[in-house]
Protein backbone atom coordinates (compact mmCIF):
# COMPACT_ATOMS: atom_id res chain seq x y z
CA UNK A 1 0.00 0.00 0.00
CA UNK A 2 2.82 2.24 0.93
CA UNK A 3 4.16 1.86 -2.38
CA UNK A 4 1.24 2.93 -4.07
CA UNK A 5 0.36 5.58 -2.39
CA UNK A 6 4.10 6.98 -3.26
CA UNK A 7 3.55 6.29 -7.06
CA UNK A 8 0.63 8.66 -7.09
CA UNK A 9 2.53 11.42 -5.23
CA UNK A 10 4.94 11.44 -7.66
CA UNK A 11 2.63 12.38 -9.97
CA UNK A 12 0.10 14.87 -7.78
CA UNK A 13 -1.42 16.85 -10.37
CA UNK A 14 -2.40 13.58 -12.49
CA UNK A 15 -6.32 13.49 -11.03
CA UNK A 16 -5.98 16.84 -9.42
CA UNK A 17 -10.04 17.30 -9.34
CA UNK A 18 -9.51 14.19 -6.45
CA UNK A 19 -6.90 13.80 -3.76
CA UNK A 20 -8.64 10.71 -2.83
CA UNK A 21 -9.19 9.15 -6.17
CA UNK A 22 -8.67 5.06 -6.82
CA UNK A 23 -6.09 3.44 -7.91
CA UNK A 24 -7.82 3.06 -11.12
CA UNK A 25 -8.09 6.61 -11.73
CA UNK A 26 -4.60 7.25 -11.49
CA UNK A 27 -3.99 4.12 -13.57
CA UNK A 28 -6.58 5.26 -16.01
CA UNK A 29 -5.00 9.04 -16.36
CA UNK A 30 -1.60 7.65 -16.84
CA UNK A 31 -2.84 5.65 -19.62
CA UNK A 32 -4.74 8.50 -21.24
CA UNK A 33 -0.94 10.09 -21.46
CA UNK A 34 1.56 7.21 -22.25
CA UNK A 35 4.79 7.39 -20.78
CA UNK A 36 6.89 4.22 -20.74
CA UNK A 37 8.96 4.90 -16.99
CA UNK A 38 5.41 5.77 -15.69
CA UNK A 39 3.86 2.57 -17.07
CA UNK A 40 6.85 0.35 -16.11
CA UNK A 41 6.25 1.73 -12.43
CA UNK A 42 2.69 1.40 -12.50
CA UNK A 43 2.76 -2.46 -13.61
CA UNK A 44 5.59 -3.37 -11.51
CA UNK A 45 3.70 -2.69 -8.41
CA UNK A 46 0.31 -3.46 -10.19
CA UNK A 47 1.23 -5.86 -12.41
CA UNK A 48 0.83 -5.53 -16.29
CA UNK A 49 -2.74 -7.29 -16.28
CA UNK A 50 -3.97 -4.62 -13.94
CA UNK A 51 -3.57 -1.98 -16.99
CA UNK A 52 -4.09 -4.43 -19.50
CA UNK A 53 -7.74 -4.24 -17.61
CA UNK A 54 -7.94 -0.49 -17.37
CA UNK A 55 -7.38 -0.35 -20.89
CA UNK A 56 -9.37 -2.40 -22.18
CA UNK A 57 -12.33 -0.70 -19.88
CA UNK A 58 -10.64 2.71 -21.41
CA UNK A 59 -11.03 1.77 -24.69
CA UNK A 60 -14.82 0.73 -24.30
CA UNK A 61 -15.82 4.43 -23.72
CA UNK A 62 -13.94 5.35 -26.93
CA UNK A 63 -12.94 8.61 -26.37
CA UNK A 64 -10.70 10.74 -28.89
CA UNK A 65 -8.29 10.45 -25.71
CA UNK A 66 -8.20 7.09 -26.09
CA UNK A 67 -8.35 6.93 -29.59
CA UNK A 68 -5.14 9.37 -29.71
CA UNK A 69 -3.05 7.61 -27.02
CA UNK A 70 -3.91 3.69 -28.02
CA UNK A 71 -1.29 3.11 -30.44
CA UNK A 72 1.54 4.08 -27.80
CA UNK A 73 -0.12 2.30 -25.11
CA UNK A 74 0.05 -0.56 -26.89
CA UNK A 75 3.24 -0.67 -27.89
CA UNK A 76 4.24 0.00 -24.27
CA UNK A 77 2.24 -2.41 -22.62
CA UNK A 78 4.00 -4.80 -25.26
CA UNK A 79 6.95 -4.13 -24.95
CA UNK A 80 6.77 -4.46 -20.90
CA UNK A 81 5.48 -7.67 -21.52
CA UNK A 82 8.48 -8.78 -23.03
CA UNK A 83 10.98 -7.15 -20.81
CA UNK A 84 9.10 -9.17 -17.65
CA UNK A 85 8.81 -12.01 -19.81
CA UNK A 86 12.41 -12.03 -21.08
CA UNK A 87 13.97 -11.22 -17.18
CA UNK A 88 11.18 -14.15 -15.66
CA UNK A 89 13.39 -16.38 -18.35
CA UNK A 90 16.48 -15.43 -16.98
CA UNK A 91 16.05 -16.16 -13.24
Amino acid sequence: MAMRRELWQMQPGLVWSNPNADDSAHIRAELIRPRFERLLDIAAAFGVDRLREEWLELRSEGSAEVSRAQSSVERILNNIEKGFALAASRN
